[in-house]
């Protein structure tokens, strides 16, 4: 996937979701998602953050935050939530087409963010989705890449990663590694550490996973 290529699966990928946060009710909206810091509402907000926030405002929340990036991206969102909480679908759309990447991440990042915050927010409402292959093919490697370490700190098991509904696996020559078979989804969500998401998973190198996690 190249870099055109990834800016409009971003793009179709916020219009996606913001189709769906168009029909959550209040209860809905306040349900804890996957991601432990937020419920839906934070985890919208997160990902529309970046799109209408300008770089000034977040060199000085980073400041602010003596430098701790995880503390300056709760206060970023915390921000977007209080400007746009009432219509972070509609925001979504209009800013669908923003080419935002992080320092070093490239366009894939922020597909790779979107893609696992979609399903923090679906899967707790039980709404179900069907992915792009290309896509979370793309997700996938990126997570394999040390270009991911930066922001999404993925789970590094030793094992051999192997997705069973598409055609990718995070090393097809080396089979010496105990091997973790699951969907692509579920592969996804547990390399950046969705616990849950280990009930679906087989093969001999679940238990390296679940001590990894520990």
């Amino acid at each position: 996937m190249d870099d055109s290529q990834a800016f409009a699966a971003i793009a179709d990928e916020r219009r996606v979701l913001a189709d769906v946060l168009d029909g959550l009710d209040e209860g809905q909206w306040a349900t804890q998602s996957l991601c432990s810091a937020w419920d839906v509402r934070g985890v919208a907000a997160h990902l529309l953050g970046p799109t209408v926030t300008g770089i000034p405002e977040v060199i000085w929340l980073v400041l602010r935050a003596r430098g701790d990036f995880e503390r300056s991206n709760m206060a970023l969102t915390d921000r977007v939530v209080r400007r746009y909480g009432d219509e972070l679908p509609q925001m979504l759309r209009a800013n669908a087409d923003h080419r935002f990447t992080p320092p070093g991440g490239g366009p894939l990042a922020p597909l790779t963010d979107l893609l696992v915050h979609g399903q923090d927010i679906r899967r707790p409402l039980g709404i179900g989705r069907t992915f792009d292959p290309d896509r979370i093919c793309a997700a996938l490697d990126f997570l394999m890449s040390p270009a991911a370490r930066r922001g999404f700190a993925p789970l590094r098991a030793g094992v051999r990663w192997v997705a069973d509904d598409v055609d990718w696996a995070s090393s097809p020559d080396d089979r010496s590694r105990p091997s973790v078979h699951g969907t692509a989804e579920t592969v996804l969500l547990t390399l950046t550490r969705r616990v849950g998401a280990v009930d679906g998973l087989s093969g001999d190198g679940v238990g390296v996973v679940h001590t990894a996690l520990a």
